[in-house]
């Protein structure tokens, strides 16, 4: 390739990019996004010229000019500070409603896997208390206890609720990644979480309804339920998922079938922190509290649909 030729070919487009990393003075965000968009298209388009030059002219002062200009360029698109929280909107705007619906399949079988448990649970102990003991073991006795006496444990006193909930938000996410990390087991422990989460709380909703106190429990669950168990549902799905890869690598490698469903799932699981706060923080100050039930019910109903409708419908280009 003639160095005059090439020069004449790519010109406007360099001095167009030189142009628009003038106008943005080192800061992305003064860039409109069609002008953002051009500049990220441009720099694509110099970086492969200065490959080009690098290799055919390595002495000419294009190479250079080249050089200084994708530099220059560079550091205007990928500022830290300014790429880490588009990366960070990003995540949220697309990424993490995609990832959560490629693994959809396997929140439904976490689903389930909680839910026939619960079912069956809720059935046996609601017929024969003693049942519980069975299921659960020694050590739900002082439970058992408390509710034959016609007591609930949900009580918070409003002035430990603060500490209640830090205790609350630091069990969920720990079930949360204790869901995920089964995944390692080849999905057995991820299946014990989840069989056994669905075991006690069917098994306690079936002794509450024996003794006629479900509704209470019931109340308490309304405002931070929805939210939590989505995100157990989710975690759970998450170990499943790379579980499946770790069982059937197919043409993958299975540490590398591991790694590369490891990364999605992370994401998915570090995703969902800030949800499982936000929940915490419902358990621990609205759903203890004096509010009447259909207050808690509404608060459940809004967050719930509110996330499973980000969760299912964001970017796909419908009420986005």
């Amino acid at each position: 390739m003639q160095i005059n030729r090439f020069i004449e070919k790519e010109k406007r487009g360099w001095q167009r990019l030189e142009a628009l990393t003038a106008t943005s003075r080192g800061n992305a965000e003064a860039l409109s996004e069609a002008e953002l968009y051009e500049l990220g298209h441009l720099y694509q388009i110099a970086a492969s010229d200065l490959a080009l030059a690098q290799r055919d002219f390595p002495s000419h002062q294009i190479t250079r000019y080249l050089n200084q200009l994708v530099g220059r360029t560079h550091a205007v698109l990928y500022r830290e500070e300014a790429l880490r929280w588009q990366q960070f909107r990003l995540f949220y705007q697309k990424s993490f409603p995609l990832l959560y619906r490629r693994l959809l399949p396997y929140t439904a079988a976490s689903f389930l896997l909680f839910l026939l448990p619960a079912i069956i649970a809720f059935a046996v102990v609601w017929q024969t208390p003693d049942h519980i003991y069975t299921l659960l073991g020694q050590d739900i006795a002082s439970l058992v206890h408390t509710v034959e006496e016609g007591e609930l444990w949900t009580e918070i006193a409003p002035s430990v609720r603060s500490s209640a909930s830090a205790t609350i938000l630091t069990n969920n996410i720990g079930v949360m990644f204790y869901a995920f990390a089964g995944s390692l087991t080849g999905g057995l422990l991820t299946l014990y979480i989840l069989l056994f989460n669905g075991l006690s709380l069917g098994a306690i909703f079936g002794l509450l309804q024996f003794h006629g106190m479900s509704p209470g429990l019931a109340e308490f669950i309304l405002a931070h339920g929805p939210v939590e168990l989505s995100v157990i549902f989710l975690s759970g799905g998450c170990g499943l998922f790379v579980a499946d890869g770790l069982l059937r690598p197919g043409l993958l490698t299975r540490q590398a079938a591991l790694v590369e469903r490891a990364k999605t799932a992370v994401q998915l699981i570090l995703g969902s922190v800030p949800l499982l706060i936000g929940a915490g923080l419902i358990e621990g100050f609205i759903s203890p509290s004096g509010l009447p039930w259909p207050v808690k019910a509404l608060v459940g109903l809004v967050t719930g649909v509110a996330l499973h409708r980000y969760w299912l419908r964001r970017g796909l280009g419908i009420g986005d």
